[in-house]
């Protein structure tokens, strides 16, 4: 007996979900189905309940805060779910009217058109390292604001910091033996100053913890191979390949480029073109990473002592890939540079190009498919 085609579309929250079910076909019932807690015991139950009416699922819902559990909890189970991209839903533009009924049914009938975008969802141990990295940033984002706030309190007590080179080695012997008028003032600076060594002692902990969780990741090759590049040391290389887990999806080094919104935006119409700033669409940890890394190629190419280190080791191929986008980007930085283009569009356009080397590299080194 034929299966029926039933497309769910789920709209998840923390506390519950609603779900909507399309039928197959394009004049096929769409109906709200109900809400339930999001509880996975619940899920099943619906499932096996549609499934027992001789159906076969085709789940959905979108990417968010409420992770990937459910996806992976359905598919493990052998029914079909994706998750799709929030942003590149298909939106009416006279549509005022927003409930969790209507999310449900929007998705359900845009999944039975075949309109959703899905995302990539990441293997459990990459996304586990993908978490140490965020965290890493987050601290690293506390520990910039703890040293704002300590420049700001000295700004406001009349006090500067006579030498050069602010966070040095100097400078923190200056911090430690400021005398500040009033001791409610000075408990106010020893707590700023131990705040900041908290943050700087857990960022140190969690890059060690980074670099051994490296070690058993089925990513390590790549992780390796991309530290032939110049300006992509074992942090950067982490960080752009648990954002990005296995790069073997891109078919094309474009594809990667517009995945890191590292594409120009464009608005043209007949004979007239008009290119815009980057879309920045995608991923912005990975974003960020590329354009700190592009910095280094503002100087003539060469192999330092660092980058030769970090080549030991590594297949030829890989290491000509390397020394190849250092010719290229290098050059092409001045060239640019000599134009009288702005720096930041240059490093932009740098980057750029850096993330169709990475694929490259990630291309020619083999990794161990995720389990799923």
């Amino acid at each position: 007996m034929k299966k029926i085609v039933k497309y769910v579309g789920l709209d998840v929250h923390k506390d519950s979900i609603t779900i909507a079910i399309a039928d197959e076909g394009r004049d096929g019932n769409v109906r709200v189905y109900g809400k339930i807690s999001n509880d996975l015991g619940q899920i099943d139950n619906v499932m096996r309940k549609l499934i027992s009416q001789n159906a076969e699922l085709h789940c959905v819902y979108e990417a968010g805060p409420c992770g990937y559990p459910i996806y992976r909890h359905l598919t493990s189970k052998g029914i079909d779910c994706v998750v799709v991209a929030p942003a590149l839903i298909p939106k009416k533009t006279g549509d005022r009217v927003k409930n969790d009924r209507r999310d449900a049914t929007h998705l359900a009938t845009l999944h039975r058109s075949g309109e959703l975008t899905p995302v990539y969802v990441p293997d459990q141990a990459d996304e586990a390292l993908r978490d140490l990295v965020r965290a890493r940033k987050d601290i690293q984002i506390s520990l910039r604001k703890v040293k704002q706030q300590i420049n700001a309190f000295l700004l406001r007590q009349g006090i500067n910091y006579p030498g050069k080179s602010k966070w040095s080695k100097a400078h923190l012997n200056w911090l430690a033996d400021l005398k500040m008028p009033h001791p409610a003032q000075h408990i106010a600076l020893t707590e700023y100053l131990d705040a900041m060594g908290d943050h700087e002692a857990r960022v140190k902990r969690i890059e060690k913890a980074i670099e051994q969780c490296c070690q058993t990741s089925r990513l390590l090759p790549v992780i390796e191979a991309l530290q032939a590049l110049r300006g992509i040391s074992l942090l950067s290389a982490v960080t752009v390949v648990a954002e990005l887990g296995d790069l073997s999806r891109f078919d094309t080094p474009a594809q990667l480029m517009a995945y890191l919104g590292l594409i120009p935006s464009e608005h043209s119409s007949g004979g007239t073109i008009k290119k815009g700033p980057i879309t920045k669409t995608g991923n912005t940890h990975a974003r960020r990473t590329l354009i700190e890394s592009a910095q280094a190629y503002r100087m003539p190419a060469r192999k330092s002592k660092a980058i030769r280190k970090r080549q030991e080791g590594l297949p030829d191929d890989v290491l000509d890939i390397a020394w190849n986008a250092q010719l290229r980007l290098c050059h092409r930085y001045r060239r640019l540079i000599a134009k009288g283009k702005n720096h930041n569009v240059v490093i932009t356009a740098i980057a750029r190009e850096l993330a169709g080397f990475i694929w490259a590299i990630a291309r020619a080194v083999p990794i161990v498919a995720a389990e799923r």
